[in-house]
């Protein structure tokens, strides 16, 4: 059973930073693109960055210069630095990953359950 698990959101004022994780576990043969997601309350799911295995990165517009993806292959685990945040970026924050459980298997898409993030003004 694989699983993604995010951590590291909370409540902080703008201006401020966090930093996000998502540990990804299970039987997982590699992980390709990894990404963080967004939604906020009445709006739908947006992606604001991803990563590829091999470190190429892509940013929303909004978030550029402020956030940061990352990730540590030998752990499956992707980061998402935040800084300089803005009472625009609340929302909760999901962890996606595209993986593969066996060599020549399919691409399967998991999600994780959602870490909230909440700027004050």
């Amino acid at each position: 059973q694989v699983q993604l698990v995010e951590s590291g959101g909370g409540l902080v004022q703008a201006g401020g930073s966090l930093r996000l994780s998502c540990a990804a576990s299970g039987r997982i043969f590699t992980i390709n693109t990894m990404g963080w997601y967004r939604q906020a309350p009445g709006k739908q799911r947006e992606a604001v960055a991803t990563i590829t295995s091999d470190g190429m990165t892509n940013y929303r517009d909004s978030v550029k210069g402020r956030f940061t993806i990352s990730r540590d292959n030998a752990k499956n685990t992707v980061y998402l630095q935040m800084n300089s945040l803005k009472p625009e970026d609340t929302a909760v924050y999901y962890c996606n990953a595209d993986l593969k459980l066996v060599a020549l298997g399919r691409v399967y898409n998991y999600w994780g359950q959602g870490t909230q993030v909440t700027v004050s003004s």
